[in-house]
């Protein structure tokens, strides 16, 4: 890119603000809770990332989870490139759909049949209709500080009571939708139980990530994820696996492979779209088999099961089948992970004042939270020092790498993170601990 072709974040940004809300398209791409502008992406390759200057990045965002292969993974733009050519969209029945569907009743426990949708938040509604359907009941249990997409009744605030009625916490949501959410902490096993001891009769479902994301990474407590699986069976209510980030993320199957935990339905999206709009929901025969035009629970898309984007997902899928494909995601986690661990640590015997940290993670999703004590859950992450996160990926951007612009993101990491990758970006955290260090 020559120096006239260059532009500027800043001036995109700049322009981007009078025809778009906070100059952006997803609020966490604003870059405001780190007190800076985004960075504008031209093109990405592998493990990196191109600004809109020309300044090249390593990526450890990857489009938040589904460039698990790398950016333009060349199998996966053959697939995109001959699927199109045959047509972009049918709204009608192909054969690549049952390609998936056949694909995910054969790798992830809980599925014997599927939905497809255009996004993750379409699946989660989709999957949480099929529950109140399903049992006959209204009431959906979800965890404090875990997102699970934009239907109104998830968009609920943090309660401290047990069986807290949910409050909106978007305008725009009426408090009688979100009145039939019920909150409980992330990884509080006890506080499930006293809620299904006071309104279990009308719970259909608890819907969990089985590794939470969206408050940075929050592996399940031991037996977190078993005592769900007790609990709802008994009380006859569902569980719902959030697979949308996790899905063939932490294991081939999803969590619930990784963990040996089957939910009755399961939510995917990100890795099962290969980097195109698609999502995914599904579960036992029985409760699926409530869904229009079997059942009597409606969901429909126009896009639902795009064939270009089936044809993107269909191939990420086969790639990551390879033998060894996990243990090398496995062993690239471990290495940025350490990475954290090292240069937080080197940081902290040079500057006896710098902040702590902890680092948390599930196979090559991590966060480095700021914190001196281990996060289990929303208030103890919220409770980071958010002020030193923010000082440390600005050092991180300027150096190269490209980090979650949030405390209350996970990172996740890609194939393309090769050896010389990931030793340029773990020279970077260290130098990045070290400058906020010193700052005091």
């Amino acid at each position: 890119m020559s120096a006239m072709e260059a532009k500027s974040s800043e001036a995109l940004f700049e322009r981007a603000c009078r025809t778009l809300p906070g100059g952006v398209n997803s609020p966490v791409r604003a870059f405001k809770s780190v007190r800076n502008i985004p960075v504008f992406i031209r093109e990405a390759k592998g493990a990196w990332l191109t600004g809109s200057d020309g300044k090249r990045y390593i990526d450890c965002i990857g489009s938040w989870g589904p460039m698990i292969l790398g950016h333009a993974e060349p199998s996966v733009l053959q697939a995109i490139g001959e699927a199109a050519a045959k047509g972009t969209s049918f709204g009608a029945a192909t054969e690549p759909e049952i390609d998936m569907a056949e694909f995910l009743a054969r790798t992830v426990p809980s599925v014997e049949l599927s939905r497809l949708t255009s996004s993750g938040t379409e699946a989660v509604m989709g999957a949480l209709r099929v529950a109140r359907g399903f049992t006959g009941r209204d009431l959906v249990v979800k965890c404090v500080g875990a997102y699970h997409g934009g239907a109104d009744y998830l968009l609920v605030k943090a309660g401290s009571g047990l069986a807290t009625l949910g409050e909106p916490d978007s305008a725009g949501v009426p408090a009688a939708i979100a009145g039939t959410t019920r909150l409980v902490p992330h990884n509080d096993l006890a506080a499930v139980e006293a809620l299904f001891k006071a309104e279990g009769n009308n719970i259909a479902a608890v819907i969990v990530e089985p590794v939470a994301g969206n408050m940075g990474c929050v592996p399940p407590a031991p037996q977190w994820l078993e005592g769900l699986r007790a609990l709802t069976q008994a009380h006859g209510a569902l569980l719902v696996f959030d697979e949308v980030m996790t899905g063939f993320r932490v294991a081939f199957g999803g969590a619930q492979v990784r963990y040996g935990v089957t939910p009755d339905l399961t939510c995917m999206g990100k890795v099962v779209g290969g980097g195109l709009p698609l999502g995914a929901y599904g579960g036992r025969r029985d409760i699926m088999s409530c869904v229009a035009p079997l059942g009597p629970v409606y969901q429909a898309g126009t896009l639902s099961g795009n064939p270009v984007a089936v044809a993107a997902g269909m191939a990420t899928l086969q790639a990551l089948e390879a033998e060894g494909t996990y243990a090398r995601l496995e062993a690239i986690g471990a290495s940025v992970g350490a990475a954290l661990e090292a240069g937080a640590a080197a940081a902290r015997v040079s500057f006896p004042k710098a902040p702590p940290v902890q680092v948390q993670r599930v196979g090559s999703m991590v966060t480095a939270f700021f914190s001196a004590t281990p996060v289990t859950h929303y208030d103890e992450a919220a409770a980071c020092d958010l002020e030193a996160f923010a000082h440390w990926h600005k050092a991180l951007l300027d150096r190269g790498v490209y980090w979650p612009p949030s405390q209350f993101e996970a990172a996740f990491l890609s194939l393309a993170h090769d050896d010389a990758v990931l030793a340029t970006m773990n020279t970077a955290i260290a130098d990045a601990f070290l400058e906020v260090a010193k700052a005091r």
